[in-house]
This record gives C-alpha cells, structure tokens and sequence, in this order.
C-alpha cells in the first residue's frame, strides 16, 4: 500500500473506532475529504456528547453505546491506538474483509508527493524525550520540524496542515506501530526493549515485533542500542531500503558505525569520511540536559537521527544546550536542608525506574502504584546499592516491599497505606526522615498512577508540592 490521492477518498464509507483525539482528527479529516464517517465509541456522558455534536455538524455520523458491532457497508476501520487487535469491531472486520488501520497509517497514505521526511522514534522508555531533543537539534539546524506523533498535535493535523515542513520527529507508540503496516521512515530508532502492554500485545514477541515494525523501508539509517541486543536483533529482521545503515548507540566508547561517549564527550564514528579511523565530537555530557545515563542515551540516539539527515555537529551541540525536558521526568524540584529531590513520575514501569535510579547515590526511593503485572525483584537487584531508604505507596505496594525483603533486607522501607489526597505529602516526609545530606529523594515509581491520582501528571505535581511545603518550612 502506498499513499493515497485525496481523490480516493472520496465516497468511502470509513468507520472510526474511539471519540478520542485521534479518532475525532481522523474523522474530521476523512469527512472533510469527501468519504461518508461513521464513528462508534462504547462511552457516554458530556464530553463524548459535546464531541459527537461537533462531529456531526461537520457531517459525521456518531453512534455512541455500541462500539462492537461493524456499521454495514463498511470499507476501511480507523482506529483510535489503545483499541485492542482483539476488539469484537475488529473481528467483524475480518470477517467481512475490511482492512483496520491507525491515525498513523491514514497520516502516512495522506502525504503529499512533496511531504517532509519522517525520523521516527520508538521504545519502551524515552521516546517523548528522544523526539523533543530530536526536534531541538532539527530546530538549531535552521530545519523547519516539529515533534509529532504520540505527543502533541495529532498527526492528520500536521499532515494536512498549511504549515510546510523540512523533516518531522516522529514518536511512535506499540499501539500505533501496530496499525500502521504502510509506514516507510527516512531513518528510526527502537531505544529499548522491555515487558509493557504485554496485555494488548498478548507477547513480549508481538510486543517486539510491533515496534520493530517501525524500521521496515527505512531509506538511511535503523539506529539500535548497542546495550540492547533485541533491539539490534529487530534492524537484522527489518526490510530495508538498499543502501540503509544499521547505526548504534552506546554510553561507552563507539566502533565503527556507531555514536558514544568518550572522555565526557559524545562522539560519532557513523556518519564520518572515515568511519575506522575518525570520530566526530558532537557535544559535551554537560550538554545533555539532565546527564543521566538513560538520558544521554536519549541524547545520542536523536543525534544518531539528526546525523543520518544530515546535520553538522555544532546543530546537534546547540540543540542539546537549547532543550529543556518535560516536567516529571528526572525534573529537579529542590534542594531541603542539602538533600535533593527529584520528580520522575514519568517512570512508570521497572525498566524506566531502573534508568532512574541508576542516576542517582545514595538515594530514598518513593515508589507504588498500579503494577499492571509487574515483578520487581531485578529492578530492587539492580539498585540495592543504591538505596538508603524506601517509602512505599499506592495499591501494588506490598509486591515492592516483598521485592526489597528478599533483595535488600537491610534498607528500611515505610510503607504507607493511606491513599488519599494527603499521602504524597506524608511520604515526602518520611521520605526527608529517611534522607541524609547529599542524598536524593527520587519519586521513580515503577507504576502506574491511576490508583491514586489522575495520571502521572498530577502524582508528579503532588510530589513536587509537597516537596516545596517541606522547602517552605525550611527557608
């Protein structure tokens, strides 16, 4: 499958599954092309309500309460990401040979034959990082980019937008991956593999062959963790364009076609005159902002994307300098009596709190939340060492504190059971109780936050407040 003319559209029965932000531009756009849209969504209430009247105003056919059963005549399902391959729409489209589709996909067919290129991104962790540094350095390239896809303005929208672009950062999600058979990327990254949404995946194989996906038809370059052997495994399985590179990334000293770090300095040997001899200085670690490990290699991989397009080095130096990451993950919020504290509620999984806390020591833990299956006996393993205390909270708790009994039987833990408005502030200072001069109080969940809070978001915000009421009685 290739792009599609506009023209094509035109008279298409096209059936969206899900009123989300994805499914209301995908229906707007698809409708505005001349195909007839129907859209089903199994909620209710207001806002689905207020949605639907927009919709239909525009000419949108919306069926709200009955998001399984395929309206008749369909010719193509659009999905919205978080839908399930095992969803009954889409067995009913199976069924009637109906081809299912993402928000990704409708973008890709619906480029012009000018469209800019796509340097996509995907992983398990640091993908929104990643793209934003990755825009950066495009932006001090003098490139007109954007960062795109599972983050800010749906990707129709860019798409079909007035705005002309250079090159556009893209981050891809599993879910997006998934739906998206057509995509052909000037150049990826898969920055790390690790067990998530194994629910909807239903394996860690189709979990890793969904992001793989992201490679196939890469033109330039497939970029690869060098510390991550599954994730070179996937460039080995891709189907690529003559000609494309396999490049890695690594914390340590680069071989040929790789990027790394030598000396505090981030250097490339891929894309020089002379990959076995030269090595091209990109920036300093202290350019990386904030220079954690898991962050620098964050760092190296979008520079590994910027190069493969053609960026001179200096662009990439500026560009780390020029980026500030989003709030919540590895944020500083504030030094208490010499002890610092650190809002990463963005680590929502083991695999993104092990990065954590591999960037700080000696460190008092706050973790907890929903598991979504996890076990956390490698990540206590792993981070032992590191821990001078832990407090516990949220509804999966007690599979940390089990963890810690049997890894780190000497670390005191508090465990909280109070799951109220006041806990994040109750555990900020058992946290401070636990902490001595020169530690780091480090909010690195492991887990998600819909127990207690709305998202993590708003468990990061609670963090950080309480963080600075603490800062308040100390000034």
């Amino acid at each position: 499958m290739g792009s599609r003319q506009v023209s094509d559209w035109q008279g298409m029965n096209v059936t969206v599954a899900g009123l989300g932000v994805s499914g209301v531009s995908a229906a707007r756009a698809l409708a505005g092309l001349g195909a007839r849209v129907t859209v089903v969504d199994g909620g209710a209430g207001e806002t689905h309500e207020a949605r639907a009247a927009e919709l239909a105003a525009a000419g949108v056919v919306v069926r709200l309460g009955d998001a399984q059963t395929l309206p008749d005549g369909t010719d193509l399902v659009v999905t919205s990401p978080g839908w399930k391959p095992s969803s009954p729409l889409f067995a009913a489209a199976a069924a009637a040979g109906v081809d299912v589709v993402g928000d990704v996909e409708i973008a890709w067919r619906l480029r012009g034959p000018d469209a800019a290129p796509w340097l996509a991104i995907t992983g398990t962790n640091g993908k929104t990082t990643t793209t934003r540094m990755l825009a950066s350095i495009l932006t001090a390239a003098g490139l007109r980019t954007a960062a795109i896809g599972n983050i800010g303005t749906p990707i129709i929208d860019v798409v079909l937008g007035d705005e002309r672009y250079d090159v556009l950062a893209v981050e891809l999600s599993s879910y997006q991956l998934h739906w998206a058979p057509s995509l052909r990327a000037h150049s990826a990254a898969v920055l790390n593999l690790a067990p998530d949404h194994l629910d909807w995946h239903g394996s860690m194989e189709a979990y890793a062959a969904d992001k793989g996906r992201i490679y196939e038809g890469n033109t330039v370059a497939c970029v690869y963790n060098a510390a991550d052997p599954a994730t070179e495994q996937l460039v080995r399985a891709a189907d690529v364009e003559e000609g494309c590179r396999a490049i890695g990334f690594t914390l340590g000293t680069p071989g040929p076609s790789q990027l790394g770090v030598v000396e505090g300095i981030l250097v490339d040997r891929a894309f020089v005159a002379d990959r076995h001899k030269q090595a091209q200085e990109l920036a300093e670690v202290a350019d990386v902002n904030p220079p954690a490990p898991h962050n620098i290699a964050n760092a190296l991989a979008a520079a590994a994307l910027a190069r493969a397009f053609g960026v001179e080095p200096a662009a990439v130096r500026d560009g780390l300098r020029a980026f500030r990451p989003d709030a919540h993950r590895i944020e500083h919020v504030a030094e208490v009596e010499g002890v610092a504290y650190v809002d990463d509620s963005k680590a929502t999984n083991t695999h993104a709190a092990e990065a954590s806390l591999a960037a700080y020591e000696p460190i008092v833990w706050i973790a907890g939340g929903l598991a979504k299956g996890a076990t956390f006996d490698e990540l206590v393993t792993a981070s032992a060492k590191r821990l001078r205390g832990v407090v516990l909270i949220g509804a999966d708790r007690a599979l940390i504190r089990e963890a810690l009994a049997r890894h780190a039987p000497e670390v005191p833990v508090v465990d909280l059971e109070r799951t109220d408005t006041g806990a994040m502030s109750a555990a900020v200072r058992e946290a401070a109780s636990l902490a001595r001069p020169g530690d780091t109080v480090l909010l690195a969940p492991a887990c998600a936050s819909m127990d207690m809070f709305t998202n993590y978001n708003e468990r990061g915000e609670a963090f950080a407040e309480a963080v600075r009421a603490l800062a308040d009685e100390h000034a």
